[in-house]
């Protein structure tokens, strides 16, 4: 039976596109579907890089007699994650709400109006370690709603009030206004998880939290920076960064970092580029050997996002899977990215491979399959011999067979990129990077800003779903940081579009933001305050109207970030480790009342490379600042650039707060005016 994913523009869709479930994509066309069969809804989300959902996939959507039971009882609905983030956090509220515990693919089984009655993970074929088989489950639930309707209908709406209570309940107001704990609290709340020998935090599972990385970048003290540094380092010397290719993994399965989940997000390395930018502006220059760890990281997968995810289109694909096959055409997961001795040897040389291969902790027993092992970095490193040898191995493996590729743009995560290629550009002083940058900024803007609406996805050049909070913000934030480091208006007129329109579209009555738009379709509207993989909605809200505001003189959405971070005052309380941007922005505020505001700085220089001025401001000014470059007379920057640049050569002039400090014409000096309480 043909499907109704022929059309899609995701390629997580389209490859269930044959299968014999007669699925439908999320939209009002199922919905109006099931109510006019009288059928319960089956919803399974998943995505393009996720191991299991392609496990089930082949297991059980693409059997016949499965697909029969399925589209006997139920309206299959197939839905993308990352092209509908905000009906995968709803769903996946119903599953935590039901099942205690969440994952992809999450398979929810809903009344024709979309209210979930019963929800799971990955259900086996056959029946396995408890759980029954996908296809009895089916069953089961499809014969319970010809002939117990009532129950169903009545454990429904239980779930869908627990879940509608849980959406409207309202946090405390003025952020926790009395009883807030000191940043110092705040900061040994998280200590507590910290994993002091491998860096990180919890375990054993371990994702890399560049956000809550970020946070403990802010303030810069001895504890909370060695924590940030000691972390930053062990990924990068870990599994889960690819030594060979650069990029990181998804996340790691061990404490070590040692064996990856090996998908490549591109949101997780938007995010990780940045943060290791500023890991390493962060190091002092008395500690080379973790500054050169930083960079590598960095250079590494700016190279790697250039040669393996740049589409056809100029613009940064989504992800690449975790599988790939061997030689014999079986498909393993993390094939292409394992070495043994011998493979080592085979691309580079018995006398090569003896030097590098201790190097890389690469043993004769493999610590995956077989005698297949990842790649570390362990000593102290010759990086120029190093990188030589890396780009050897690098040409080995573009032999063997390749992971696929979702090529769908999703605006929030190119924005990531732009944003993190910008910082890394000018704190690196490779200039190169930002104009990558512009041009992948005006590619998106073309690709994705229709009409005064933003779209979230695209898949060659073909328009998918609208945007939601996220990719709003994390545009504007980006834009931002691209009209600072060029001086050009066009970006910042377009970031202040991008979040006015957020603003009107996604603002909640009590300050916050709503992760979307409403939707008739979605029962329980999701909100999420605490950060995953990416930084809640709200928390990046906040800090692209901080940055906005402040470098277009809007003080209207600087006052509107002020509302929203209020609202993410509860899980900063509660889950400081969960809340990395907004226990950021706690702790920026935090500064600021203690005399060291963020800092606008506006360097005016002529040259369109930013020089030894422009680079110094980007390496120290404090966190949430607002850094502007432009020749003299440089306009669409409020009044930042007004009677400014009459000094002989480049200029930096730094204001913080209402303080204003005497213009430096030598970098050395700049230090003082961007850390001198006030």
């Amino acid at each position: 039976m043909p499907n109704h994913l022929a059309d899609a523009t995701s390629p997580y869709l389209l490859s269930h596109a044959a299968n014999p479930v007669d699925w439908f994509g999320w939209g009002s066309d199922a919905f109006d579907e099931a109510r006019s069969r009288d059928l319960p809804l089956l919803i399974s989300v998943g995505y393009s890089s996720c191991h299991w959902c392609h496990v089930m996939a082949l297991e059980s959507f693409s059997d016949p007699e499965v697909a029969e039971v399925v589209n006997e009882y139920f309206v299959p609905v197939k839905v993308d994650r990352e092209e509908n983030p905000e009906v995968d956090a709803s769903l996946m509220q119903a599953t935590l709400a039901l099942t205690g515990s969440g994952g992809w693919p999450n398979t929810v089984f809903c009344t024709p109006d979309g209210r979930p009655f019963f929800a799971g993970t990955n259900f086996p074929p056959e029946p396995r370690d408890g759980q029954p088989a996908f296809v009895d489950v089916v069953r089961a639930l499809g014969q319970a709603w010809q002939e117990r309707r009532d129950e169903v209908v009545q454990q429904a709406g239980v779930i869908t009030d627990q879940l509608r209570a849980m959406a409207s309940a309202q946090e405390p107001d003025d952020g926790a206004a009395t009883g807030m704990p000191t940043a110092q609290e705040l900061l040994d709340a998280v200590s507590t998880d910290y994993d002091i020998v491998n860096g990180g935090f919890g375990g054993p599972t371990k994702f890399p939290t560049p956000t809550l990385i970020d946070a403990l970048l802010v303030k810069g003290d001895p504890t909370s920076l060695d924590m940030a540094q000691n972390t930053c380092e062990h990924l990068v010397r870990g599994g889960i960064f690819d030594q060979v290719g650069g990029g990181f993994h998804r996340y790691s399965t061990d404490s070590q970092w040692t064996v990856p989940h090996f998908e490549k997000m591109l949101n997780d390395n938007g995010l990780l580029l940045g943060t290791m930018a500023r890991c390493w502006r962060r190091t002092a220059d008395h500690d080379p050997d973790r500054r050169a760890l930083y960079d590598h990281a960095v250079r590494r997968t700016v190279d790697w996002l250039r040669r393996e995810m740049t589409t056809e289109e100029g613009l940064l694909a989504a992800s690449l899977d975790a599988d790939s096959d061997d030689l014999a055409g079986h498909t393993h997961e993390g094939i292409f990215y394992l070495w043994n001795p011998q493979l080592l040897v085979d691309a580079l040389g018995e006398e090569e491979a003896g030097w590098l291969r201790p190097l890389l902790h690469l043993g004769d027993q493999g610590n995956f399959e077989g005698d297949l092992s990842t790649l570390q970095m362990r000593g102290r490193l010759d990086w120029e011999r190093i990188n030589a040898d890396l780009d050897r191995m690098l040409e080995y493996r573009a032999l063997r067979s390749r992971p696929a590729r979702d090529e769908k743009v999703v605006t929030a995560w190119n924005a990531m990129v732009i944003d993190s290629l910008v910082e890394a550009g000018m704190i690196l002083r490779e200039w190169s990077w930002v104009e990558w940058a512009g041009e992948l900024a005006d590619k998106l803007w073309r690709a994705h800003w229709q009409g005064g609406r933003l779209l979230r996805t695209s898949l060659h050049g073909r328009p998918g779903t609208g945007a939601v909070t996220e990719d709003h913000a994390h545009l504007g934030l980006a834009l931002a940081g691209l009209a600072g480091a060029t001086g050009r208006r066009v970006w910042l007129d377009r970031a202040v579009e991008v979040l006015d329109a957020a603003v009107d579209r996604f603002s909640e009555p009590d300050g916050g933001f709503a992760d979307a738009a409403a939707s008739d379709l979605v029962v329980a509207p999701a909100r999420t305050l605490t950060d995953d993989a990416n930084p809640s909605p709200t928390s990046a809200m906040v800090k692209a109207l901080r940055r906005v505001g402040l470098m277009a003189g809007r003080e209207d959405l600087v006052e509107r970030a002020d509302r929203a971070s209020r609202r993410l005052a509860r899980v900063v309380v509660g889950a400081p480790r969960y809340a990395g941007w907004a226990l950021a922005d706690h702790l920026i505020s935090d500064d600021a009342r203690r005399g060291l505001r963020p800092a606008a700085v506006v360097v005016v220089e002529e040259d369109a490379e930013p020089g030894e001025l422009a680079a110094a401001a980007w390496r120290m000014a404090p966190s949430g600042s607002a850094l502007m470059r432009g020749a003299a007379g440089t306009d669409g920057f409020a009044e930042w650039f007004d009677e400014r640049g009459d000094e002989q050569g480049p200029t930096a002039y730094v204001c913080r707060g209402t303080v204003c400090f005497e213009p430096v014409t030598d970098y050395l000096e700049l230090k003082d005016p961007l850390w001198r309480r006030v």
